[in-house]
């Protein structure tokens, strides 16, 4: 007993510094993270999307141009909240589309493994206060909750996603919508919408400590704008009309306006996504539907923007908001997927499912409680402009994301960095903001992944205009899809139906759109950065997928494996309804994807 005393002073003593450091003076942080946001959604990249507040933290603070996330939610958040890369902290994809194959490897179970501490923990056992309303998707046992990975308060939705208006699935995925508050399972007020309740949670959480001066650290992850797309009628009113012209002539304003704005070079050329449909093949009656689909989608956003501006206006009345840091990005570029543009069988189940779970498509009431949709691939390609592809793929859509980083201690006020940034920079960035030490190896006796995200502080301080220096390498994978950035350069593979399954090297500062493969031209380049990757793959122990891997196919299994666990009549009937028109579809040519028709073309604009 002695012996383990004397063992745990140290661990005693480095806390009570911590703590006393951390406190004295340090500033709340407020993590802002949309859902599925793309490149060019908000005002300050380009955007006719009004979003006042999120223009305000621009002007009032340093905007990231070439700042990159994981393609796809849970390994961003893993990154985000760890600063560890998702193929060491157990989160290389989300659980839901991670194959038997991978499953079976401990890194690779789409949940937050204990091998890494959160900064939740950390900032907590620093003395802050450390609350999450949100989205949390890193795992929903009990262990796995936020509640026990370091956030004193929470209320969160565990899935991929849910209904914005009610406690319920938006997908076969899932038996039911998980939610819970503070660890327990909870239900949601009448009144409920997502963004609005997320605000008022986070609001009530700050206020019930507000009196005894320590700091805060809120984590906001909204569901807006993932799928189904909802919003509140005075906010879709606003855009009605607006996108009568098409996702194509939207695609090039956006351009116009990231130009103006310097959020890309002024020279920067897009590539055709042959995901996106031709405007004018549309009857009139399918361009009005589209078109408001897309103003319900600008109103989610609009409602996401207008709630954080209730937190603002509080954190100024209360006079907390010039000691605090704000931070607001995205988990992963557009989302592009349309559940109904799959296989006849799975759509016809699906609608089924839909049709039980009480929700419709009809053209009055998109948007409103028991609406759903989502924007589709082709104003995706909009959402994105002017990259190219998407969320899942590694493609500069899929990646490169909005990140202001506003409030207390930036210098660098409404200027704009096009220095290179990744995910895992952020945990990295709030301990240095909060002055909290990050582990080295080891936590509390016992051993932790160590972070290996960059500080980003001397970028808003003004002291450096970069970060990364030309030499050092930044590795990704998701879903065999890989990429690795490199000074100003990028290697990127997609695989089958969306890429060509081939690398190809592009200068992503010149060359944003990524229209111009360099592989040719620079081939000792390139070669340097194969080998990296090589590199990447081998220190982080990342899988191969099986040859016939697709991200939508696996969520598609899962979802019949969830349905016929719930044993439910219903679910039980619609399987084997699927299952029948499953075996008729082998004896027709397969539907597919939008994005399994053909691949991405070259044409340039």
């Amino acid at each position: 007993m002695l012996k383990l005393f004397f063992r745990c002073i140290p661990c005693l003593l480095w806390s009570l510094l911590v703590i006393r450091s951390a406190v004295a003076g340090s500033p709340n942080i407020v993590l802002i993270l949309a859902d599925d946001l793309g490149f060019t959604d908000t005002a300050p990249y380009g955007s006719e999307i009004r979003t006042p507040n999120i223009s305000k933290l621009a002007d009032e603070g340093l905007l990231f141009t070439n700042y990159h996330t994981a393609a796809s939610c849970a390994p961003t958040r893993s990154m985000l909240l760890t600063g560890v890369d998702s193929h060491r902290n157990g989160v290389p994809n989300i659980p839901e589309a991670i194959p038997p194959e991978q499953a079976a490897h401990g890194n690779y179970k789409g949940t937050l493994n204990h091998n890494v501490v959160t900064i939740a923990t950390l900032l907590k056992d620093a003395g802050y206060h450390t609350y999450l309303t949100g989205k949390w998707h890193l795992g929903k046992t009990p262990e796995l909750l936020p509640c026990r990975r370091g956030f004193e308060r929470t209320v969160t939705m565990a899935d991929t996603g849910a209904d914005n208006w009610d406690k319920k699935p938006y997908l076969p995925l899932y038996k039911k919508a998980n939610w819970f508050a503070d660890g327990k399972e909870m239900d949601l007020p009448e009144d409920f919408y997502s963004s609005e309740y997320y605000i008022d949670k986070a609001i009530e959480f700050i206020d019930s400590n507000i009196q005894d001066g320590k700091p805060f650290f809120s984590y906001i992850p909204f569901q807006a704008v993932h799928i189904p797309v909802q919003a509140p009628r005075e906010f879709t009113d606003k855009y009605m009309g607006t996108y009568d012209d098409g996702w194509e002539t939207l695609r090039k304003k956006r351009l116009e306006s990231a130009r103006a704005k310097h959020i890309v070079p002024e020279d920067t050329r897009m590539v055709g996504m042959a995901t996106t449909v031709d405007w004018d093949s549309l009857s009139e009656t399918e361009k009005r539907y589209e078109s408001k689909k897309m103003a319900v989608y600008a109103g989610m956003v609009d409602a996401m923007d207008h709630h954080l501006g209730r937190l603002i206006t509080y954190l100024k009345e209360t006079g907390q908001y010039e000691n605090t840091v704000f931070i607001f990005t995205s988990d992963n570029g557009a989302e592009a997927s349309d559940a109904f543009d799959g296989p006849a069988w799975q759509t016809r189940y699906l609608k089924l499912w839909l049709k039980a779970k009480g929700y419709n498509r009809d053209y009055e009431t998109l948007g409103l409680p028991g609406s759903y949709i989502n924007m589709g691939p082709s104003f995706a390609s909009a959402a994105a402009s002017p990259l190219a592809e998407y969320k899942f793929w590694t493609g500069e859509g899929g990646m490169r994301v909005p990140l202001i980083i506003s409030g207390k201690g930036i210098k660098e006020k409404g200027k704009v960095t096009n220095a290179f940034a990744y995910v895992t920079d952020i945990a990295s960035t709030i301990l240095e903001i909060s002055g909290v030490t990050p582990p080295r190896g080891s936590y509390h006796g016992r051993k932790v992944e160590p972070m290996v995200g960059k500080i980003l502080q001397p970028l808003f301080t003004g002291e450096a205009d970069r970060i990364y220096s030309d030499n050092e390498s930044v590795g990704y994978e998701l879903g065999g899809n890989g990429a690795l950035f490199q000074g100003n350069y990028k290697i990127v593979k997609n695989r089958g139906p969306v890429g060509d399954n081939q690398w190809h090297l592009f200068n992503i500062v010149t060359d944003p759109g990524e229209t111009n493969d360099l592989k040719e031209n620079m081939p000792e380049r390139f070669s340097a950065m194969m080998a990296a990757y090589g590199t990447y793959v081998a220190d982080n122990n990342v899988l191969s997928v099986p040859i016939n891997y697709t991200q939508h196919k696996q969520c598609r299994s899962y979802s019949i494996r969830t349905q016929l666990r719930s044993q439910s009549p219903f679910y039980l009937a619609g399987i084997l309804i699927l299952s029948g028109f499953f075996v008729l579809g082998r004896f027709r040519k397969r539907d597919r994807w939008p994005w399994e028709r053909s691949q991405r073309t070259t044409r340039l604009k």
